[in-house]
């Protein structure tokens, strides 16, 4: 059943089934070739996480992420994902800071080259390699879930060339103070990032 749930969350989460768009057991039994009790028992699952809203004789109202929701993701992210660049200054080993360097130059160079998808996979590995290197699971489980929950959000963000130009180079100035082991630093602009990510996000939105 967890594979449907996974299944279905993905597809509300990626923008695949939009906010206000109706869903039913027998609909999304088809696309997902399983029978309608696991999608049913999903379907429970996703309402308790407030990703649907369930209609008797109608089916499930997608009610995704809205924009009060984005709100408070990255209210929540720009405080826990400052303090996991600051613990990952203090506690990332010389692996971690090669494989983070590697990243920041790949950014820079698939920029030059215009490339939105692999700069969007990028920009995700970048976070992941800082939760990864924090030394916190909690942390790091915590961030991973918030960064999937906006990914359809984090797409659109890419496609503003302004915005993406000025992201890789929050990233590199990231890194380096992660590498010369500035927490303080480190937390300082990784929460800047984060809010000038939903500043620019909002301003899409208008």
């Amino acid at each position: 059943m967890s594979n449907v749930y996974n299944a279905i969350e993905e597809k509300i989460i990626s923008g695949e089934y939009k906010s206000g768009e109706q869903i039913t057991e027998m609909r999304l039994s088809s696309e997902l070739g399983v029978s309608r009790t696991p999608v049913r028992e999903a379907l429970a699952m996703l309402e308790k996480d407030g990703l649907i809203e369930l209609i008797p004789n109608k089916g499930a109202i997608v009610r995704g992420i809205s924009e009060s929701d984005l709100v408070d993701i990255y209210a929540i992210r720009e405080r826990l994902e400052g303090l996991c660049a600051l613990l990952c200054a203090e506690r990332i080993d010389d692996r971690g800071q090669r494989e983070l360097s590697d990243i920041a130059e790949l950014s820079e160079f698939y920029l030059s080259k215009g490339d939105a998808e692999k700069l969007s996979e990028l920009d995700s590995r970048f976070h992941a390699c800082i939760y990864a290197h924090c030394g916190s699971r909690m942390l790091q489980k915590i961030l991973s879930d918030l960064h999937r929950a906006i990914g359809a959000y984090r797409r659109r963000s890419i496609e503003n060339p302004e915005r993406t130009s000025k992201s890789v180079a929050e990233h590199r100035r990231i890194y380096e103070a992660i590498k010369d082991k500035d927490s303080a630093l480190s937390e300082e602009l990784m929460s800047q990032h984060i809010n000038a990510a939903l500043k620019n996000l909002l301003s899409l939105g208008k």
